[in-house]
C-alpha cells in the first residue's frame, strides 16, 4: 500500500501573525508548526504503515523552509518526502493550492491519500476535497477513525451528535480531524536519519514538475479568492468590572442581557 499525507507549515500563532503588502501571509517571517489535523493524518498514515507495511509519502508546498515539516514527518517515521516550491506559486488560495498538489500527486502512485480536515491558517476545509475532485478519486472528509479491509477503507465520518460509517474502495482521499489520534514524536534514530540522508529522502519539485495544470490556476494570479482585509487579532478591552452583592449580580447580568437583545 502506498499512501501520500499532504501536510502544511503553518504560522505558530503565538508568535504572532505578519502580513504582506497584499494582505498575503509573511510566512517567512513567522515561526511555523506543523498543522495538527494534519499531523494526526500523519499518524493515521504510520499506524496503517505499522499494521500493513504500508510506505508514506509526506508532501507539502511551501517555501523552502517547509522542508522542516518534512524532516520532522520523517522522523516521526515517514518513508520520503516531496517538496513542492517555485515562487509562482506564492499566494495561493484553496483553488490554486489544490490545483498544484494535484499537479504533483498526478507523478506519483498511491493507494491513499490523506490530509488534515483544515489548517489553522485558513480554516476552510477545502484543499483535500478540491484535491480529489481534480483527481477524480473519492472523497471521506472528518475522518475519526480509519480501517483498512482488503482494498478498499471504511471510515467512522464525524457528523454532529453522531457519525456515518463510510465505505470506499481505493484510490480515495480522507480528510483527518485533529481527535482522530495522538500522533507520535520524533525518535532520536528517526531524527538523526531524516537530518543525514535529507538529501536522499526529499525531492523538490517546482512548477515544471506540474503534471495536467494551467498556468492561469496558479499562484495569486490564479486564485478566484481575493483578500479585501487582513489584521492580526485585535485586543479586547478590559470590559466593565463590578462588584455586587449576589441578588444584585443576578439583576444586572439580566440587565445588561435585555439591553443587547439577548433575551
Amino acid at each position: 500500500m502506498k499512501i501520500i499525507v499532504c501536510i502544511k507549515q503553518v504560522p505558530d500563532t503565538k508568535g504572532g501573525v505578519k502580513f504582506n503588502p497584499d494582505g498575503t501571509l509573511n510566512r517567512a517571517a513567522m515561526l511555523t508548526i506543523m498543522n495538527p489535523d494534519d499531523k494526526a493524518g500523519l499518524e493515521a498514515a504510520l499506524r496503517l504503515k505499522d499494521q500493513y507495511g504500508a510506505e508514506v509519502t509526506v508532501l507539502t508546498m511551501g517555501l523552502p523552509k517547509a522542508t522542516d515539516v518534512l524532516l520532522e514527518a520523517i522522523a516521526m517515521g515517514a518513508d520520503k518526502g516531496v517538496l513542492v516550491t517555485d515562487r509562482v506559486l506564492g499566494g495561493a488560495d484553496t483553488w490554486a493550492t489544490s490545483t498544484t498538489i494535484a499537479g504533483a500527486i498526478r507523478n506519483m502512485e498511491y493507494d491513499l491519500i490523506i490530509t488534515g480536515r483544515q489548517a489553522i491558517d485558513g480554516d476552510t476545509a477545502q484543499v483535500g476535497p478540491q484535491i480529489s475532485e481534480h483527481l477524480g478519486i473519492p472523497v471521506i472528509s472528518y475522518a475519526q477513525k480509519i480501517e483498512v479491509e482488503g482494498d478498499s477503507v471504511i471510515v467512522e465520518r464525524q457528523y454532529d451528535d453522531r457519525y456515518h460509517v463510510v465505505k470506499a474502495q481505493m484510490p480515495c482521499l480522507i480528510t483527518a480531524l485533529g481527535e482522530l489520534n495522538a500522533p507520535r514524536y520524533m525518535t532520536p534514530g528517526g531524527i538523526f536519519n531524516a537530518v543525514k540522508n535529507q538529501a536522499d529522502l526529499i525531492t523538490v519539485w517546482g512548477r515544471a514538475d506540474l503534471k495536467d495544470v494551467d498556468d492561469n490556476d496558479l499562484g495569486l494570479k490564479g486564485s478566484p479568492t481575493q483578500i479585501a482585509k487582513a489584521s492580526d487579532k485585535v485586543r479586547k478591552g478590559a470590559g466593565e468590572k463590578v462588584t455586587l452583592d449576589p441578588a444584585e449580580s443576578v439583576d444586572y447580568i439580566i440587565g445588561k442581557l435585555k439591553e443587547k437583545h439577548v433575551i
